[in-house]
């Protein structure tokens, strides 16, 4: 799945581009402070998603998510704007979604895990497999089998129950390559197989560290990542 960002406002384009690379495996194409501009590349190029601001020069967002609307192959639209005024507007021509600015974490994180869930749908897709280097041979191995991940300099290194692999790319762009709904970062260095999880154990400054089944080894949770982590275990 691939997308642009059309934003007249620097900061939010940043920002906006930070959480689809940290927290998502979508591609960002192109990105645009000009509507007209946006429009030309639409009309010439294959795009799958547009984060489009609404109150912009020249051309709004609504007014070019009219005209988008009316494509033969229309991507999917995701409103972002400060002005909730524009939501029935933007929802009587079909949007995937209205964000308000400024962005919240957890709701941009449930977009984008909406927009990549649907994409799965509509392809039929879902990703089951991974393939891993070990001595010098590439390794299939199932995406269910992975315990969790770590960070070492600029690799990454995957434990299964029996065996570590390195892969020569960083933890954030491994990241990219799992399903969300089964995988989470729990600190900087550490991503976690959900369904591997045997006890959270309460640990220093309200954070926690994780224990694995099967004693293949503990994960920590970091600050930063404690809310979303509660979030997603009920806790």
């Amino acid at each position: 799945m691939n997308c642009i960002i059309v934003d007249d406002e620097y900061p939010a384009r940043e920002e906006l581009k930070y959480f689809i690379r940290e927290f998502s495996d979508i591609e960002i194409l192109e990105e645009f402070d000009s509507p007209l501009e946006a429009l030309k590349y639409i009309e010439k190029q294959n795009v799958d998603v547009i984060f489009l601001d609404i109150s912009m020069p020249g051309l709004d967002g609504i007014s070019l998510g009219r005209i988008i609307s009316r494509f033969e192959e229309k991507p999917k639209i995701v409103f972002i704007t400060a002005y909730r005024e524009h939501a029935i507007d933007a929802f009587e021509i079909d949007a995937f979604d209205y964000i308000l600015k400024p962005y919240s974490k957890e709701r941009i994180i449930g977009l984008l895990k909406k927009l990549q869930k649907s994409s799965a749908k509509a392809s039929g897709e879902s990703i089951e497999k991974i393939t891993l280097w070990k001595d010098e041979k590439i390794i299939v191995l199932d995406i269910g089998d992975i315990y969790y991940c770590e960070a070492s300099e600029r690799n990454t290194i995957v434990h299964s129950k029996d065996e570590s692999y390195i892969e020569n790319t960083s933890i954030s762009d491994f990241y990219k390559r799992l399903p969300k709904d089964r995988f989470f970062r729990t600190h900087r260095s550490y991503i976690v197989n959900l369904d591997k999880i045997k006890e959270i154990i309460p640990w220093f400054n309200n954070t926690y560290n994780i224990r694995l089944k099967d004693d293949v080894g503990e994960v920590p949770v970091s600050r930063s990542n404690i809310k979303d982590f509660r979030k997603i275990m009920g806790i």
